[in-house]
């Protein structure tokens, strides 16, 4: 069954931050609770913290960036949200960017994709066998973690192109997309997917798709909210070339004609509550699984109360 999930629209500097979101999902048709990789307060401690205030929802971290923690960190963070929330947890993963890797280790992987398929696969081992053993280029892991019963944690990967799609096809239990338009997820990663989940001989993974989105108003200028919401990913050659594959032209020397673009190649959906629930739709038809709801331009230019109620019209919306 479709779903439609909720993202945390900013990175929190207090925990408290998140818990209206943590609260709406509770008591709304929404399916989950998304938090991106922060820099002030991991995800996995402000997620405890909305289930400790009361909020105990299905969570889920999209993505958690791999320089930052080691395969059996990862794998216990992971196992103890599920643990705290009492609910299942997506936890996600993805390498970032090269420069991004090199800030932090001195140098990028030189393999971005057996990178990614080493840590994967140990996050994976740890969680589901009581030993694990891997002596990989990247990571070599000899441990287990000890038995402790708690609701399910799926591992997924973040996808923006074919060879992590077949990646995450072999290995992941989610893929995860952000800034994907509808049409690129439909012919070029669904494929991949498809494909890489058939050579490794298992189902396909479920696909969550993160899409910024704002609702029409008369005051209201797209392209702004759209540059509000997605200023840094425009200026990462990952994502100019995803979205370059997808049709999209972005240049990183002239963010506000990108802003535009993204709205025009709708990877920024703008419309009426109804027009935007149909977009959405258009997404489960694709096969999309869950679409989760990102209002961080509006939360921006507008401010928390704005981004909350357009959060449950939009939901709401799309549910009908």
């Amino acid at each position: 069954m479709a779903k439609v999930s909720v993202l945390v629209p900013f990175v929190p500097h207090r925990a408290e931050h998140i818990v209206p979101y943590a609260a709406y999902v509770q008591w709304s048709p929404a399916h989950r609770l998304w938090q991106g990789q922060g820099t002030l307060i991991d995800p996995h401690q402000s997620l405890a913290f909305a289930a400790a205030s009361g909020f105990r929802v299905p969570v889920g971290i999209g993505v958690a960036l791999m320089p930052f923690r080691h395969p059996y960190d990862a794998a216990m963070q992971a196992r103890s949200l599920a643990a705290v929330t009492g609910n299942s947890v997506v936890a996600g993963y993805g390498p970032g960017a090269a420069v991004f890797q090199e800030s932090l280790m001195g140098a990028p992987y030189a393999s971005q994709l057996t990178a990614v398929r080493e840590y994967v696969s140990t996050v994976r081992g740890l969680l589901h066998n009581d030993s694990f053993a891997l002596d990989g280029k990247y990571f070599r892991v000899r441990s287990g973690l000890h038995p402790l019963p708690t609701p399910p944690v799926e591992i997924g990967l973040g996808v923006l192109r074919p060879g992590m799609a077949r990646v995450a096809g072999a290995l992941a239990d989610v893929a995860i997309t952000w800034l994907t338009p509808v049409n690129y997820l439909r012919d070029v990663l669904m494929p991949a997917l498809k494909e890489g989940a058939a050579g490794a001989d298992r189902p396909t993974p479920r696909v969550v798709a993160m899409i910024p989105v704002a609702l029409s108003r008369a005051d209201r200028d797209p392209a702004r909210l759209a540059l509000a919401s997605n200023e840094g990913h425009l200026r990462l050659a990952h994502y100019q070339d995803m979205l370059r594959k997808a049709g999209i032209d972005t240049d990183p020397a002239d963010l506000k004609a990108g802003a535009k673009a993204l709205v025009e190649g709708q990877a920024f959906l703008y419309g009426t509550v109804e027009e935007v629930a149909e977009q959405i739709r258009a997404f489960w038809d694709v096969g999309v699984d869950e679409v989760v709801v990102n209002l961080t331009g509006v939360y921006f230019t507008e401010g928390p109360k704005a981004a909350l109620n357009e959060l449950d019209e939009i939901v709401r919306g799309a549910v009908q």
